[in-house]
């Protein structure tokens, strides 16, 4: 039921061991390309950032923060990645921060986590200099990954690099000999949410480690590829597929831009990888669509769709060569994660020769439980489960959904200072995703939605929000949106479907010639019915909320249900 290995896999035990072996394998290639200046670029090789690791952890020692907890903070670049490896490799407990939270809830966290020490972008610095005088932390050191030399209080990444040089010329081994522990807490990842229902989730290199080797051992990556780091680094999405994964293959990183840049990016760097959300796939899918119809090609690449529907994916390639060429010609590997892909997208993808699978994972499990690869892919699913982990189905309904539980080396320690939802999450062995999901007989598993965000209705039906969302956001205009029950009566049971619609106000205006609140109100309106008699009639959307303000979401870009539905309330009181 399980996807089998496909290809040869490096075995490691650790991080640090993942370091000091493919040092040794790939060395002299390129790790990062980074761009000083339009047209000029800087390449790091892979030998280059291991010393700088060797380095930098053994100043942190030297400093007194053998076995503390240290953050790093920041937008992602290479030197985001040689301080969390600096850490995790034998100084201390990596603890890594979103550089999207507000200043209350960074200090929250900073206090939470115990930090001693932190690593941060420029951006944070007046912030964290507020945040350290605080007693209620243990916060006594900033180490700035911008500065060139130590300055009031401040210490610069550079300059500890190189007096961790200097200590390792006249013997000091502390930090290359450190012994690692891949048993216990190494990293601590804070999940989604306000600071005070947010849980920490504790992850050892055991748990990082499996799950590198196993993707290692499915996906036709090598060190030949380049890969785009382009989400949120702190995410343990990006950590491990993007960051941790690149090194362990030898490949080369590149970094985004920003999301304007993605396409000009993909060509710039000839990027042959990328690990990336389902909204950045739809955003390439519009430009590429758009170039077409500039072209006047788009009447024949729909007929060429058709015919060459059965061919391989390297004859798709062959006669997409122009759209290949747009995004570098390299392309061999989009992931999709964190959120559902719609279905027509990813199939659009791979009959242009584009191999798009789609992926699925959780913070609590290092990230990936199940991926689509070369051999094993069917359109909408999230493939197989992954060599080392189970998955099966709980409390299964008549049309074959159940929650997922999941079981493996890569599933967390648990959630630290939190026995009572560890116990929840974890019963013998098995972790509660929360999601509902199917499995076919060949095991392939499909996401329906979140347990907690299943409406039933009076006839005892279950409606799955993200499904009916995927179909209000195709509608030209619509942004996104937000299905919920409402109570029709005094009978809790009687709900009925709602919809909060995030509309383009310019798109309707160029689409559908409207301008009028009222009149937008028709148009979409309209469209909803066009999707209700494509449904049963249970699942008919009966009321409609229009808004231009996005809805409230996580710093992951995930829907917040509960908020959205109190601020609905509030509208409505």
């Amino acid at each position: 039921m399980e996807n089998e290995r496909l290809y040869n896999y490096l075995e490691i035990t650790d991080l640090k061991d993942m370091l000091n072996k493919t040092r040794n394998l790939y060395g002299e290639k390129p790790a990062y390309k980074i761009k000083i200046e339009e047209g000029k670029y800087k390449i790091y090789t892979h030998s280059e950032i291991r010393e700088m690791v060797d380095n930098l952890g053994t100043a942190l020692i030297d400093m007194g923060l053998k076995g503390k907890r240290i953050a790093v903070i920041g937008e992602n670049r290479y030197e985001w990645e040689v301080s969390y490896l600096s850490i995790v490799c034998g100084t201390g407990i990596v603890v890594p921060l979103d550089k999207s939270l507000p200043e209350n809830e960074l200090e929250n966290l900073i206090e939470r986590s115990e930090i001693e020490a932190i690593f941060y972008s420029k951006k944070y610095e007046d912030i964290l200099k507020r945040i350290k005088y605080n007693q209620q932390n243990k916060l006594k050191h900033l180490i700035s990954m911008d500065l060139e030399k130590n300055e009031d209080g401040i210490y610069s990444q550079k300059e500890l690099i190189e007096q961790g040089r200097k200590l390792i010329e006249n013997g000091n081994r502390k930090f290359i000999d450190a012994k690692i522990n891949n048993e216990e807490m190494s990293i601590m990842l804070f999940t989604s949410g306000t600071t005070s229902q947010s849980k920490v989730v504790a992850l050892s290199h055991n748990n990082i480690c499996s799950n590198l080797m196993d993707i290692g051992s499915i996906l036709d990556v090598t060190s030949e590829d380049t890969l785009l780091s382009i989400l949120p680094i702190h995410h343990v999405f990006e950590c491990t597929v993007g960051f941790l994964f690149s090194l362990y293959k030898g490949a080369q990183t590149v970094f985004c831009d920003g999301l304007k840049h993605i396409v000009e990016n993909l060509k710039e760097y000839n990027v042959s990888v990328m690990a990336c959300v389902p909204g950045i796939y739809e955003r390439i899918f519009m430009i590429i669509r758009k170039q077409i119809e500039k072209q006047g090609k788009l009447q024949e690449i729909l007929e060429n769709e058709e015919k060459y529907k059965n061919s391989s994916m390297e004859e798709r390639k062959e006669v997409f060569k122009d759209i290949h060429n747009m995004l570098g010609g390299k392309i061999k590997l989009f992931i999709s994660g964190a959120a559902s892909l719609d279905a027509n997208v990813e199939n659009k993808f791979r009959l242009l020769g584009l191999n798009i699978v789609q992926g699925y994972g959780l913070t609590e499990t290092s990230p990936v439980v199940a991926i689509g690869t070369n051999k094993y892919h069917k359109i909408g699913s999230i493939g197989k489960a992954i060599p080392s982990v189970e998955a099966k189905l709980e409390n299964k309904e008549q049309e074959g959904i159940g929650e997922l539980l999941v079981k493996g080396p890569s599933v967390m320690l648990g959630y630290y200072n939190n026995e009572e939802a560890t116990k929840d999450a974890i019963k013998d062995g098995w972790f509660y995703t929360g999601d509902l999901a199917k499995i076919d007989e060949e095991g392939y598993i499909y996401i329906c939605g979140r347990k907690k965000s299943v409406i039933v209705l009076k006839n005892g039906k279950n409606i799955f929000p993200e499904e009916m969302e995927n179909l209000v956001n195709k509608i030209e205009g619509v942004k996104e949106s937000f299905i919920f029950g409402k109570q029709q009566s005094e009978d809790k049971n009687d709900i009925k479907i709602n919809v909060k619609i995030v509309f383009d106000r310019d798109v309707i205006k160029d689409v559908y010639k409207v301008e009028t609140d009222s009149q937008i109100q028709e148009v979409l309106s309209k469209k909803i019915k066009e999707i209700n008699q494509t449904m049963p009639r249970y699942k008919s959307i009966k009321g409609i909320i229009l808004t231009e303000e996005p809805l409230i979401k996580t710093t992951t870009n995930k829907i917040k249900r509960q908020a959205n539905l109190d601020e609905i309330e509030k509208l409505r009181n």
